[in-house]
């Protein structure tokens, strides 16, 4: 898939489940903030229980950029947890490599998150990991390899230039940005997680 056409389907995406996607979804879905389609402007028929936590479960998916597998996983795993399901399953998917990267702002979206990691660009405790579903654990620090912070894209977000786009760091990281790293200090709490979802109706469409 092409740039433009993966852009012009994430803007769709945006606007079907009522949240801006990426950064140029913003001003795109801020112009049309309805649903895609003839019928987009028409005022939603009242929806099923079923229908909102789809929504909801869509929402949290399409924001990781998860498959219908890897969601369902994090979930079943999440149900183990001795804690409550959705502040587990949030924790869970926080805590990939690819998330970690993007919240630490060395990428702008998910996907250039995704692609550093995949590319080799990223270090988990000085050695490289190219897996963005790798779990980071606290205590553990990333870093962009030396090698490639003299890359265009590592020196603009180095420099600070994701920041207009990016929620403030979480408090579970301690980001040194102008030496793109960052260490995660303690696990992740719902409540400073910069995603919108109702977590407890994931769980609940999981659980039906």
């Amino acid at each position: 898939m092409t740039a433009v056409k993966r852009s012009r389907r994430q803007v769709r995406l945006s606007r079907a489940l009522g949240i801006a996607l990426t950064p140029k979804a913003v001003k795109h879905f801020e112009k049309r903030p309805y649903p895609p389609g003839e019928h987009g402007r028409a005022r939603r028929r009242t929806e099923s229980d079923y229908a909102v936590r789809l929504r909801e479960k869509q929402r949290l998916r399409a924001q990781y950029m998860l498959r219908e597998k890897q969601i369902a996983r994090a979930y079943e795993e999440a149900r183990k947890d001795s804690g409550l399901t959705g502040e587990a399953l949030v924790e869970i998917l926080e805590s990939r490599l690819d998330a970690v990267v993007l919240r630490a702002g060395f990428a702008r979206t998910i996907l250039q998150a995704r692609q550093a990691v995949g590319h080799r660009h990223i270090l988990v405790d000085g050695k490289i990991v190219d897996r963005p579903s790798f779990r980071v654990k606290p205590g553990q620090t990333i870093q962009v390899k030396p090698k490639s912070q003299t890359m265009t894209p590592f020196q603009v977000a180095a420099a600070g230039a994701h920041r207009d786009v990016l929620p403030a760091v979480p408090g579970y990281l301690d980001v040194q940005l102008e030496k793109l790293s960052a260490t995660l200090t303690r696990r992740p709490k719902r409540a400073e997680v910069p995603v919108t979802c109702e977590v407890q109706l994931v769980v609940e469409y999981y659980a039906r």
